[in-house]
């Protein structure tokens, strides 16, 4: 069912006035694929560009929660205004979202300066929700200087988060080697600020260490990420983390690489948006006909495209 434009109008109109009711309605929108979408996303474009977009990622068990729970903290208290979406695994019975409580965020719930929303990944890889470019483009719109984007925590595959974020943190733990390995084999090559949590941990150093001759060992580029060390539990090291978003944003703009970041980001969207539309026209019938004809050997897998796409 369609919203009347009247109807986007007031919500925008009551969303870039704080009220979280109406920013939540919009996020509804997107995340069940309203058709009103084009509409809106049409309508927030000029309004977009604004906002610096923090990407949280990293290993299980890391603190990713914790962290972004403490970033919001000193984000307010330097006098900006934060929306997270808390990208979390999906229901198997209902899709919905299974930390949906976040309760690791339950003191920002009254501050009209923090909006938290949980979105559940629907089994999409990569650690983010398909919906989370455009949830971004929302909280971009009606006024946030800050989206914080904190994925499920499912380990390499959660790359994908730095096409979506201006800034990406990742997260490892003293005594995860695990953790260290998977930033080696791949969450690394995406970090702009690595984040060691649980400082207070044996280890650390270690891990601190480790970190630093992996980073030593990339291509080198323009950009060298900074090896923070934090307790988030106690809030420790935060404000340090915060100055290397600020310095990293700061970076970006001036090297206009901040454009560039942002067209890679567009890019994804884009392609997922075609993949999208495309399997949208895709007649379920005649590609399960297909199927079963590449399954018996009769047909081979790309003839079988080049005949759905041809239909």
């Amino acid at each position: 069912m369609r919203t009347r434009a009247a109807d986007l109008d007031a919500l925008l109109v009551g969303a870039r006035g704080g009220r979280a009711l109406d920013v939540g309605r919009l996020l509804s929108l997107v995340e069940n694929r309203s058709p009103d979408v084009p509409a809106l996303m049409r309508t927030l474009a000029p309004l977009t560009g604004h906002a610096t977009v923090v990407g949280v990622t990293g290993p299980p068990g890391v603190g990713k929660s914790t962290t972004t729970s403490a970033l919001v903290t000193a984000l307010r208290a330097r006098g900006g205004t934060v929306a997270v979406v808390a990208v979390d695994p999906s229901s198997p019975f209902s899709g919905g979202a299974l930390l949906g409580d976040r309760v690791r965020m339950a003191e920002h719930a009254t501050d009209p300066g923090v909006f938290i929303r949980s979105v559940a990944s629907r089994g999409h890889l990569g650690g983010l929700a398909a919906t989370t470019p455009q949830a971004i483009r929302v909280l971009d719109a009606v006024g946030y200087d800050t989206v914080v984007v904190e994925t499920v925590g499912v380990g390499q595959s959660e790359v994908e988060v730095a096409a979506s974020a201006d800034t990406t943190l990742v997260l490892v733990a003293p005594g995860m080697g695990d953790g260290i390995q998977a930033a080696k084999a791949g969450i690394l090559e995406v970090a702009d600020v690595l984040v060691v949590n649980k400082a207070d941990l044996d280890g650390a150093d270690a891990t601190v260490s480790e970190l630093r001759r992996a980073l030593a060992q990339r291509a080198p580029g323009e950009w060298d990420p900074p090896v923070v060390r934090t307790v988030a539990s106690a809030g420790t090291g935060i404000d340090d983390v915060v100055d290397a978003i600020d310095e990293r944003s700061a970076w970006l703009r001036s090297s206009g690489r901040l454009g560039e970041r942002r067209a890679v980001r567009a890019r994804s969207e884009l392609r997922a948006l075609v993949a999208d539309a495309v399997l949208g026209r895709i007649d379920d019938r005649r590609l399960a006909d297909l199927a079963e004809q590449v399954a018996s050997a009769e047909l081979d897998v790309y003839a079988a495209v080049t005949l759905l796409l041809g239909d």
